[in-house]
């Protein structure tokens, strides 16, 4: 098993907490510890994810919470640009990389429901 920070899904998802760092702090007051605030929390929570399928027995409960709490950050990141918090640049830059955690985390979980269709076949 590999550490979980050796993972590119832990890489892509501290580049996205990163990144919603930088946006949450350049956000208007009134809407840095609302929507920036829970945006950073989802990141964090994102993280933490990775690291519990990581380690755990049974992945999957984890990776379906995982890919529900990427949706809610994609939904807040849309938010933040409907409302001009960030610029369609920063907007773009984010969604890749949450739709990037969503499929490696939709990718590691089918791998774990069929298991059978991912291993070689003997002849």
């Amino acid at each position: 098993m590999a550490l979980h920070f050796d993972t590119e899904i832990y890489k892509v998802a501290y580049e996205l907490l990163n990144l919603i760092t930088d946006l949450a702090k350049n956000m208007p007051r009134d809407f840095k510890a609302t929507i920036g605030g829970k945006l950073r929390d989802e990141c964090i929570e994102i993280s933490t994810l990775i690291y519990r399928a990581n380690v755990a027995d049974d992945k999957t409960p984890f990776l379906s919470t995982l890919i529900e709490r990427v949706q809610v950050a994609e939904l807040l990141i849309r938010l933040s640009r409907d409302k001009k918090l960030i610029s369609t640049g920063q907007y773009a830059s984010a969604i890749e990389l949450a739709a990037s955690v969503g499929k490696q985390a939709n990718g590691w979980r089918r791998s774990l429901l069929t298991p059978a269709a991912c291993q070689p076949r003997l002849i």
